[in-house]
């Protein structure tokens, strides 16, 4: 890690810049053949690209759909310890996305003129599930609690198959918790093209959850040009520790290895107005990498990574801000005061005995965020990302004679006579006792 000390504030934009991009103009054409070839030759195309990025011949193994007996098997081969975790995290999730629950109320702006919102179920819904070397069956949860509770009639899983054509277990194991069956065996950009258009075997979505790579990236901004919603932007994970002298060292290191473990794309930002403080962690950073099995990962995702000595909490805190982090930690004596002052941030972590890791598994919280400084205009995931608000109004005569004369003037104003006349001719039509 890099130590940059006392940064003057035209410094620090050089300071919070992400590692640039690689949304190559090559990428994106890629996933644009990706999704003409999907389209015009469906589940054929789905199985050919299987071959040839998973090395998995799914006619031979049954096709692109999980099959009944392979859902069922799942829980077999999850060991106890792993399915009581995976059972008590889809509880703490549950009950923390069943608190956003919103309530309909019913509002009487002016007498008779009654109006009210409802909350409707996005109707069809895909959340891909990447299955790699690192199967993300906490993001199933993350998605897939939200999805169930918001009512969202049809819910299909997209995940990459292993060589011998299978999907792992636990991705499995934990799609059979939550009640979803409809489970494709696809990754990658042509697992987006057919949930946004549809295949044979892959039905069409209106909305598309998930994470994944530049690929995957691409192909959801991609279909939005089709027509279907997406979660949010989203790009490599980072985090930033916000530590003072109070910090233990060791669990500052191990908070920011945690997140360059996952990509080499990943960033991590420490700061601090100790320089011990930073100096510690640095060299903590240095001892726990070499016991990591994705040492070479986190190692290259630490060559992006700083830590920046500051005056004080406020600087600290002014930094962060403006850096708009997806993970924000603060390992500080009075953690609720500052995090008072925090405007930009994914999700907030307090105290020294709050990891990061706990949101990215059990707490309750939704580990799906916004990255890239996207927190400066984004929520994460949440029930709402599953949920449509259609608005209501119905008026009573009383009503009409209150609002429509309202709306007659503004609406000639505007221009818009038919506007007016449609209030007109029933003010008429009351006034002749036509009710």
């Amino acid at each position: 890690m890099n130590i940059f000390q006392y940064p003057s504030r035209p410094e620090w934009a050089a300071l919070q810049q992400r590692a640039a991009q690689q949304q190559s103009a090559e990428v994106e054409q890629r996933v644009q053949q990706i999704f003409a070839d999907v389209r015009q030759r469906g589940d054929a195309a789905l199985l050919d690209y299987a071959r040839q990025f998973d090395g998995a011949d799914l006619a031979a193994a049954g096709g692109l759909r999980v099959s009944p007996p392979e859902l069922a098997a799942a829980e077999t081969q999850v060991p106890a310890d792993l399915q009581a975790a995976i059972r008590q995290a889809h509880a703490n999730i549950l009950r923390f996305h069943e608190a956003q629950v919103p309530q309909q109320e019913r509002v009487e702006t002016m007498p008779g003129v009654l109006c009210w919102r409802r909350a409707v179920p996005v109707q069809r819904v895909g959340l891909y599930i990447p299955g790699g070397t690192a199967p993300l069956f906490s993001t199933l949860l993350m998605l897939g609690v939200p999805a169930r509770l918001a009512g969202c009639p049809h819910i299909v899983l997209c995940t990459p198959p292993q060589k011998d054509g299978s999907v792992n277990p636990v991705i499995l194991f934990t799609a059979q918790l939550l009640g979803i069956d409809t489970i494709i065996k696809a990754g990658g950009a042509q697992a987006v093209a057919a949930l946004s258009g549809g295949t044979e075997s892959v039905p069409a979505v209106d909305k598309i959850f998930g994470p994944g790579n530049r690929y995957v990236t691409a192909a959801k901004q991609l279909a939005t040009r089709y027509g279907v919603a997406i979660d949010m932007p989203a790009g490599p994970s980072e985090v930033l520790v916000l530590a003072d002298a109070t910090a233990n060292p060791a669990f500052v290191a191990a908070d920011l290895l945690s997140q360059a473990e996952h990509g080499p794309d990943s960033q991590v930002v420490l700061l601090s107005d100790s320089l011990p403080i930073l100096e510690q962690t640095q060299a903590e950073v240095q001892r726990q990498l070499r016991e990591l099995p994705r040492a070479e990962v986190a190692a290259q995702a630490l060559t992006e990574s700083r830590a920046i000595l500051l005056r004080d909490a406020r600087q600290m805190l002014d930094f962060s801000n403006e850096y708009a982090p997806e993970h924000l930690i603060l390992a500080v004596e009075n953690p609720e005061a500052l995090a008072e002052g925090v405007t930009n941030a994914g999700s907030v972590f307090l105290g020294h005995l709050t990891p990061e890791a706990v949101g990215d598994y059990a707490s309750g919280t939704n580990h799906t965020l916004p990255t890239n400084g996207y927190a400066r205009n984004y929520s994460g995931v949440s029930l709402d990302s599953f949920l449509k608000k259609i608005t209501f109004q119905r008026l009573t005569a009383e009503g009409l004679r209150q609002v429509g004369p309202i709306t007659e003037v503004m609406a000639e104003a505007e221009g818009l006579r038919a506007h007016a006349r449609a209030v007109t001719l029933r003010l008429e039509a009351l006034a002749g006792g036509k009710e």
